[in-house]
């Protein structure tokens, strides 16, 4: 079993690990409404992990040919969905900035953790290099892959707590940030910033197909 722990935390950490628009979105977010709504979307991401982590271990090889005729359009979806995200933030920015609202850490949008945890579990489901990243993880390790069920459990579970840690680093990154920029200007810069950031990484998620 403790292969299995060391194998789900590798695999949890190296899908995590690379920030993507997601991750982006996530550190924009905290900064603009704090710790606990960060976390919440965090966990979120964390679970959306392990789910797919699950559908790995349980789907094998089965997973690759089902998901390869719907690739385009998930990544079609998951670029829209974080364009929107990015410009519906960058609108309220804006116009909490005209008012004066941007002094706060409330953006207006009454994001709470538990709206923040489906959000980004929602488009991080959406993302469907998670799952053939775990999927090929699987096939690649052969006959080492977890194959009783304790192992399964085992490599399930550290796979998302190795990406709940380090999306709740992001997100203590992301408070930080929203602490050390407390004027108005510096929190429109960041939330402008950020969304940019998010559609051109969006872009280049629907390039890849």
């Amino acid at each position: 079993m403790t292969a299995a722990v060391v194998a789900g935390l590798l695999a949890g950490y190296g899908i995590a690990i690379p920030v993507g628009a997601v991750g982006a979105y996530l550190v924009a977010v905290t900064a603009r409404t704090g710790w606990r709504t960060g976390g919440g979307a965090a966990l979120g991401v964390a679970t959306a992990d392990g789910v797919y982590a699950l559908l790995a271990v349980a789907g094998g090889s089965a997973l690759v040919p089902l998901l390869t005729p719907v690739m385009t359009p998930l990544r079609w979806a998951s670029a829209v969905v974080l364009v929107v995200l990015a410009v519906r933030a960058a609108h309220v920015a804006l116009a909490a900035y005209r008012t004066g609202g941007l002094a706060s850490r409330d953006d207006g949008t009454e994001l709470t953790p538990a709206r923040a945890y489906l959000t980004f579990l929602g488009i991080t489901i959406l993302n469907p290099m998670t799952v053939i990243y775990f999927a090929a993880l699987i096939l690649a390790t052969g006959p080492s892959a977890p194959a009783t069920l304790p192992d399964r459990i085992a490599f399930v579970v550290a796979a998302a707590v190795a990406s709940a840690s380090w999306q709740l680093l992001l997100a203590l990154g992301g408070t930080l940030l929203g602490r050390t920029l407390t004027g108005s200007r510096g929190r429109l810069a960041t939330v402008l910033a950020s969304s940019t950031l998010i559609v051109v990484l969006a872009v280049r998620l629907v390039a890849r197909s």
